[in-house]
């Protein structure tokens, strides 16, 4: 009886992890709901639903995918919220610059919000030198 039951602990250790949810972002974080960015140059706008589970879902011309995301509740000293995030469910279509994401592509960008919670400004690090937007908030539609 002691084998099988060492077996079977054994079995459950070796088992896979389900994959943990992320975590929440505080309630009243400026991230959460709908924005868009829209890419003139491109004739294209991509729309991002950060939802209060840590997750999103991102539009881009036939593209649709969903995320998991990471934020901190307050922003850095330099006035930046570090952003983490993982593509979890992809359509495989193209998005706006004609790029196909994969599932588990991963990417870290630094967000600054204006103070009027309006607009946010997405850059690859904590300074204003490589940014892109402004994102939009869109008012009046459900997350």
């Amino acid at each position: 009886m002691r084998v099988l039951a060492r077996l079977l602990i054994c079995l459950v250790a070796a088992a896979p992890l389900a994959h943990a949810a992320p975590p929440a972002p505080a309630p009243n974080h400026p991230i959460l709901g709908i924005w868009r960015l829209a890419l003139p140059e491109l004739r294209c706008v991509e729309t991002y639903r950060f939802r209060g589970d840590g997750t999103t879902l991102v539009t881009s011309k036939d593209e649709i995918s969903e995320s998991e995301y990471r934020i901190p509740d307050k922003p850095s000293e330099k006035g930046f919220y570090k952003l983490e995030d993982r593509i979890v469910k992809d359509n495989g279509k193209k998005d706006c610059s004609g790029e196909i994401m994969k599932v588990g592509t991963q990417a870290t960008n630094f967000l600054r919000f204006h103070p009027s919670g309006a607009l946010f400004l997405m850059c690859s690090d904590e300074t204003m030198e490589a940014c892109i937007g402004p994102f939009e908030r869109v008012e009046g539609e459900e997350a």
